[in-house]
């Protein structure tokens, strides 16, 4: 909108007498005239003929006419100046350019006697972001503001990339357009949006601004529907509080559950940034794990808060945040929010260099399952981490010491506190023969101090009531034997791996076990010196690991392959549970394969095998094959351990997860997920399902010109828990590049 103001006001020193007499001077060549003076209000102008009607008093300048200015340029076929009238007009191609790169078209521009109003017919202004605002008449006030009529406003290009004219995708239109350069703004009167040259979407009152700053005003709204809220609309207002924060406030209306309110603030500065955000409302609730005919509905408040942050101190020192709390277990799922089933709240502060981590962290939890006590989920606080690596060798190898600790603590239930200290050495060699040999130590040492340990429902994780100590000694050998050649028009490269942990008994099953309680034998896990997650179990005894991998590289293709089993001297089930692969003194076979092929086909296959029967204890399958725009996955996951139903967090199921997209051309796609659980008795023995039980699936098409997004999905979700029911919904999606302020 600079521009326009910029192309009616380069017009003024038309009127100029000085300016005049100047193209009046019979010595000055006919083509071209000039005249320069140090005013602020005089222009540079040229132009090919300079004609003056002494009879009526009228300055006529013809044929590629510039006047240039204080860094805007006003350009045109031909520029009449009327000194009797007052009437200044300039016609044919004017195209007004702002020091800022906003440019302005029209016709032609009259400006009246006081040579500050004027009309412009035909106005197209391109505004600094792209965008295009048309009018077919445009008129300016002494104020500045602007008044078109007839006018359109659009952020989509009206040419194809071949340069040939085309409709935009979106438009808008209006009876009368005001635009305020105060407040750089532009108001509507009877607007529309047409979108594919159909008007749908009437916007009485809309308005927005046309510059690159943020501005406050109306979002665009969001629709949606499902079987269990029925129509939601979602409109969004927009607040700029200052450069560095906002708040966005979103007010939903639903027919069939009472209305929402919600509202995000965001701040940044040079230390860093935070966002909180928060819902509310007031409506009934159907208690979680409700089964058979439904009770009486609880009215009262519901909501949900999350906040999350980050904040640099200075080159080392670091503050994270992050908190999520709900007022009930299934206000995010009845809502549509989310689908998380438990919610995390932490505090960290951290400091790193090129050689230590220091590390004070907080953790909460909030339980959203069905059955899940609140008073059984920990709260860790304070959880102190210090590693430290020294720069100088130390008899050859790498060393790093490690200190940490860690209180959980329960409103009912176990109370545990721990505290270690390890050192660590790593000396690596390669012979001549090429085999790379490390030689590792480690040592740690360890206290514990637990209370109301009786309450914790599974016995092996309880450990003694009271102080204990633990000390852990461990020497390992790892060697890797690296064959490099030519094979299948690439190169492969095959190295056999062995190593051999040796580990002095340990009294594991004193100790508590907090955070190492899901044990799976797994490819990533096979050469580790604890197969443990977490710090509170530890492998002892001695054994040795044996494997073999396989990497060929070719052109556009490259496969990768990992095959391994481990032997344990004796046999240590007394703290690794059935099932695990882990438990007997030779391992379960663990392995993966990943093949690349050009970004066509991406594959991961991940497997356990049964050492005595060969049976698949692990089936893990990841595949995409297709292109960016058009794929297909599929997903599928078994785990068939045999693992007791005593043991939490091991627990067996099998799915399959399907998706994909096919882009139908430019700008229109389909797309569609889905989510199959097929566990059934052979996985879990208590299941009662069939082996064919759909969790969600979702259907939708789409387009996006990277100007108009829009799509339309539907989504079924099978799970009832409490007030949140299974059921349909549709979401409705509509997103206009630079408009929604």
């Amino acid at each position: 909108m600079k521009s326009s103001i910029a192309l009616i006001a380069l017009a003024f020193p038309l009127a100029h007498p000085q300016i005049a007499a100047a193209q009046t001077e019979p010595d000055a060549p006919p083509p071209v005239a000039e005249s320069t003076t140090q005013k602020s209000d005089e222009i540079e102008f040229s132009a090919d003929t300079v004609d003056y009607d002494f009879e009526n008093d009228v300055v006529t300048a013809k044929g590629d006419v510039l006047l240039n200015r204080d860094g805007y340029k006003l350009r045109s076929d031909e520029v009449i100046w009327n000194r009797k009238t007052g009437v200044v007009e300039a016609k044919g191609n004017i195209r007004s350019t702002s020091p800022d790169g906003g440019t302005a078209y029209g016709d032609s521009i009259v400006l009246t006697d006081s040579l500050r109003d004027g009309i412009v017919d035909n106005l197209l202004l391109v505004l600094e972001d792209g965008s295009r605002l048309a009018a077919r008449k445009g008129e300016r006030f002494a104020d500045g503001s602007l008044a078109l009529d007839n006018a359109a406003y659009t952020a989509c290009a009206v040419t194809t990339e071949d340069g040939c004219p085309k409709n935009p995708s979106w438009e808008i239109k209006a009876v009368k357009v005001r635009y305020d350069p105060i407040k750089k703004r532009v108001s509507y009167d009877g607007a529309r949006i047409e979108i594919f040259g159909l008007p749908v979407i009437p916007l009485p009152g809309l308005s927005h601004p046309v510059s690159n700053e943020n501005r406050s005003g109306i979002l665009v709204p969001n629709l949606r529907f499902d079987s269990t809220n029925g129509v939601a609309v979602s409109i969004p207002y927009y607040f700029n509080l200052a450069p560095n924060q906002d708040a966005t406030v979103t007010a939903q209306v639903f027919t069939e559950v009472a209305p929402l309110i919600s509202g995000t603030f965001r701040n940044l500065d040079d230390k860093g940034a935070f966002q909180m955000t928060g819902y509310a409302t007031y409506s009934s609730r159907i208690p979680t794990g409700a089964s058979g005919a439904l009770p009486d509905s609880e009215r009262d408040f519901r909501g949900y808060f999350a906040t999350s942050g980050r904040f640099v101190l200075d080159d080392n020192w670091t503050i994270s945040q992050s908190a999520r709390i709900a007022s009930d277990r299934t206000f995010l799922r009845r809502y549509d929010i989310s689908d998380d089933d438990s919610l995390r709240s932490t505090i960290n502060v951290e400091r790193i260099d090129d050689s230590s981590y220091f590390s004070l962290a907080g953790w909460a939890f909030q339980t959203l399952r069905a059955g899940d006590p609140q008073n059984r989920v920990p709260i860790a606080l304070p959880v102190v981490d210090y590693r430290k690596r020294f720069a100088e060798p130390i008899l050859g190898g790498k060393t790093q010491i490690q200190l940490n600790s860690l209180a959980i603590g329960r409103t009912e239930g176990q109370d545990t506190q721990r505290a270690f200290a390890s050192a660590r050495w790593d000396l690596r060699r390669l012979t001549t023969m090429g085999q790379e040999i490390t030689l590792t130590g480690f040592a740690r040492g360890d206290v514990y101090n637990s209370e109301d340990n009786a309450l914790n429902e599974t016995a092996i994780y309880r450990g003694d009531t009271g102080w204990q100590t633990r000390g852990i000694v461990t020497a390992a050998l790892d060697v890797k034997w690296p064959f490099i050649g030519q094979a299948f028009g690439g190169t492969q490269t095959l190295t056999p791996r062995f190593q051999v942990v040796a580990t002095p008994a340990i009294s594991n099953l004193s100790l508590p076990n907090e955070d190492s309680r899901s044990v799976d034998l797994e490819d990533t896990n096979l050469f580790a010196l604890n197969r443990f997650p977490g710090f509170d179990r530890y492998e002892d005894n001695v054994r040795a690991t044996y494997g073999l991998e396989w990497n060929l590289t070719r052109p556009n293709l490259r496969i990768d392959a990992i095959v391994g089993q481990s032997y344990r001297l004796a046999n240590n089930s007394n703290i690794v549970p059935e099932g695990t692969g882990l438990s007997e003194r030779f391992s379960d076979i663990v392995g993966r394969t990943e093949v690349r092929f050009k970004d066509i086909v991406k594959f991961t296959h991940r497997y356990r095998l049964d050492k005595d029967s060969a049976a698949v204890r692990r089936n893990e399958i990841d595949a995409t094959v297709g292109s960016k725009n058009t794929y297909a996955q599929i997903g599928y996951l078994r785990l068939n351990r045999n693992i007791g139903a005593g043991v939490e967090d091991l627990s067996d199921r099998e799915e399959v997860r399907v998706g994909g997209r096919y882009q139908i051309d430019q700008y229109w796609s389909v797309f569609g997920s889905a989510i199959i659980d097929l566990t059934d008795s052979r996985e879990d023995p208590t299941s009662s399902a069939d082996g064919f039980e759909p969790v969600r699936h979702r259907i939708g098409v789409a387009y996006d010109d990277g100007c108009l997004s829009l799509g339309v999905t539907w989504r079924y979700d099978y799970d009832d828990t409490g007030d949140d029911q299974r059921g349909s919904t549709f979401l409705f999606r509509l997103a206009l590049r630079n408009l929604g302020v």
